[in-house]
């Protein structure tokens, strides 16, 4: 009973020390510094099953395409800037979200969780050409994310499409 005893205190000692690491934000990571859109395409998904990308077919060979494959934004009623302007407000609104550079035309946001303060980079580009907004989004660290971004961009079209 003692060895139960010293197991239970020595696992609340370490969700203890991992949430004190996440708090003091050691798991943000870094943000990549070749985000934005170049040749008419935003950066390639992650090798890693941690990203969506409304773009991932435009990477031929990325071992990772099918699988962060994810669809474009539609435009409300065919208006670029206005779809612009109100997904700027639904980021601005959602939980974790701190938007970095809003340009007409492109949003980068980073969204973080509350608890371990892990930060995604997630980026939206009005294409003029598709009549869509392409969209990326990424974890910077770890191998998966267990389909949060995947669940947010969905979560993002669904507000887009009620507004």
């Amino acid at each position: 009973m003692k060895w139960l005893k010293r197991v239970f205190w020595g696992l609340l000692l370490l969700a203890v020390a991992a949430v004190g690491v996440g708090q003091a934000g050691l798991l943000k990571g870094t943000a990549p510094d070749d985000l934005g859109v170049r040749d008419g395409k935003l950066k390639a998904p992650s090798n890693s099953p941690n990203s969506v990308s409304s773009q991932a077919g435009l990477w031929p060979g990325h071992a990772r395409v099918a699988s962060a494959q994810i669809a474009p934004l539609a435009l409300k009623n065919g208006d670029g800037a206005a779809t612009m302007a109100t997904l700027l407000q639904v980021v601005r609104t959602a939980p974790g979200a701190v938007v970095i550079k809003a340009e007409p035309g492109y949003i980068y946001a980073q969204f973080s969780t509350p608890l371990m303060k892990y930060t995604d980079d997630v980026e939206f580009w009005l294409d003029p050409a598709a009549g869509v907004v392409q969209v990326r989004s990424a974890s910077r660290l770890g191998e998966s994310d267990l389909g949060a971004n995947r669940q947010r961009v969905e979560a993002i079209r669904a507000h887009l499409a009620r507004r």
